[in-house]
């Protein structure tokens, strides 16, 4: 509350209206202050240059002798004009025009008194000014070319009472000047204020990087209209530059992200073949030494020891190409065609291919599905799913009540087909269910090279899963273990 009080006095509305309440209050005590100081002695001035004027024309009046005749109707017209009482004397002292006794006593008194102050002097004019029973007056004496003198009185009291007066009157005008102004400023503020609060708004948000908002231009030929024209410019610059710095950022970051993939990949790569090729290559350097060394002469040893260089070589080889593959999908450098396919033919295919192996471990096949099951998905990527998983059930098949056998089945499920490939044997262990779609990672370490593959393969499957972003994983049974796997069945 207190902070919406104090951001309205620093307001330009409120400041305006302040400078016009204070400029008219200033204006008015101005004319006041005049009005005390000048009015009086300019009033007194007026009324002396009056009464010269007067003395002038009396003067002129019995040169020109064209009024001799009636000269107490002419002079009385002038008193009565001007507020003034005439008395004019002769050169023998004798009265030619008076307006009323008290003008003679003035006259007299001027002479046997020095309580009238002068004003005025020149050879023939004098001008006094006196008070007389609280009110004032000025006193002119003035010789005529015909040697008569005149006296002119007029009454300045009323001055003093028409200043007392005129202050009120211009006090009261100046509450009014003030309140009507204080209306009219305010809205004459708001008004001038209005766009400028606009900008500021504007201006606000730009300093929060928001540029949505923009100003409103007018057809006016202002200052505050081209500045609002100006910002609108700067905004749509800033919004542009801005948005293009994003953009060049996010790139950077997606090269940096890339970058730091392909060094990742780099070392995991390096740290899995280093890690996986240490057996194959001791066995390959054991076995080529025993050749050089001669250790068994006969060709029935050489044979077998070239055999097994060869079937590591090949281990080694199929190795390195799973890691490639794998790193590809994981890092995303994997091209992913989709397209429709039929999913139950791949499965025969991939089963076709598997008939020497499973022949070979007198394992049992369970797929009848005669039907066409149509998939959208990356067909090579797909049975490269569906061979690791007949390749991982066949290793693990094992004879349960006098059966070894392997089961593979499709579902739908909603919008997704769920494989199934169920082998008979040993549970796994229920911490190990997570584990084993780990690279390199192996169930039983016990088992021999021979049975174990690269260790790689369920890490494939997840690889390619998680690329569609469908779920995988695997299930004990009483007989056995199944895996599971969703193809999509349409294009998303």
């Amino acid at each position: 509350m207190k902070s919406n009080i104090k951001d309205k006095f620093k307001s330009v509305r409120f400041k305006l209206f302040t400078v016009i309440c204070i400029l008219t209050m200033v204006i008015i005590s101005v004319i006041v202050l005049i009005n005390n100081l000048a009015l009086e002695t300019f009033y007194t001035y007026s009324k002396t240059e009056t009464a010269k004027k007067i003395s002038s024309e009396i003067n002129n009046y019995y040169n020109n002798g064209g009024w001799t005749n009636n000269i107490n109707s002419v002079l009385r017209e002038i008193e009565i004009k001007n507020n003034m009482e005439i008395l004019i004397i002769d050169k023998y002292n004798d009265i030619k025009y008076c307006s009323n006794n008290d003008i003679i006593e003035a006259v007299i008194q001027s002479l046997n008194t020095n309580r009238m102050k002068i004003i005025y002097s020149n050879n023939n004019t004098v001008i006094k000014r006196y008070d007389e029973s609280g009110n004032n007056y000025i006193l002119l004496t003035s010789n005529l070319d015909n040697s008569y003198s005149v006296n002119i009185r007029i009454p300045i009291t009323p001055i003093k009472e028409s200043v007392r007066i005129s202050n009120e009157t211009l006090w009261l005008i100046g509450a009014l000047m003030i309140a009507i102004s204080g209306i009219v400023s305010s809205y004459i503020a708001k008004k001038f204020a209005q766009p400028i609060v606009e900008l500021n708004n504007i201006t606000k948000k730009m300093a929060r990087l928001d540029f949505s908002k923009k100003y409103k231009e007018t057809d006016t030929d202002d200052e505050i209209n081209t500045l609002g024209k100006n910002i609108n410019i700067m905004s749509d610059k800033l919004e542009s530059t801005i948005n293009q710095l994003r953009k060049n950022n996010n790139d950077l970051e997606k090269d940096i992200e890339e970058k730091t993939k392909i060094d990742d990949m780099r070392k995991q790569f390096i740290s899995d073949v280093s890690h996986e090729l240490k057996t194959p290559i001791s066995l390959i350097q054991g076995y080529a030494e025993g050749l050089l060394e001669n250790v068994n002469s006969d060709e029935e040893s050489k044979n077998f020891y070239a055999e097994v260089i060869i079937d590591e070589a090949g281990r080694m080889d199929k190795l390195v190409q799973d890691l490639l593959k794998l790193m590809k999908i994981e890092y995303g450098e994997n091209q992913f065609n989709d397209q429709y396919f039929d999913l139950t033919e791949v499965i025969k295919e991939e089963l076709k291919r598997h008939t020497m192996v499973l022949e070979e471990k007198n394992i049992t096949i369970d797929f009848v599905d005669s039907k066409k099951v149509k998939v959208y998905a990356s067909e090579e990527h797909i049975r490269q799913v569906i061979s690791n998983y007949i390749t991982n059930a066949i290793k693990h098949c094992s004879k349960v009540e006098n059966e070894k056998k392997i089961v593979i089945r499709t579902e739908e499920k909603n919008d997704k087909i769920r494989v199934y490939v169920y082998n008979t044997g040993e549970r796994i262990a229920e911490a190990d269910l997570e584990k084993i779609w780990d690279r390199f990672y192996k169930v039983d370490t016990s088992r021999n090279r021979e049975d174990g593959g690269t260790g790689i393969g369920l890490a494939i499957v997840k690889a390619i899963m998680n690329n569609y972003g469908n779920k995988y994983g695997a299930k004990n049974f009483d007989n056995g273990v199944e895996f599971y796997c969703d193809i999509n069945k349409k294009k998303n």
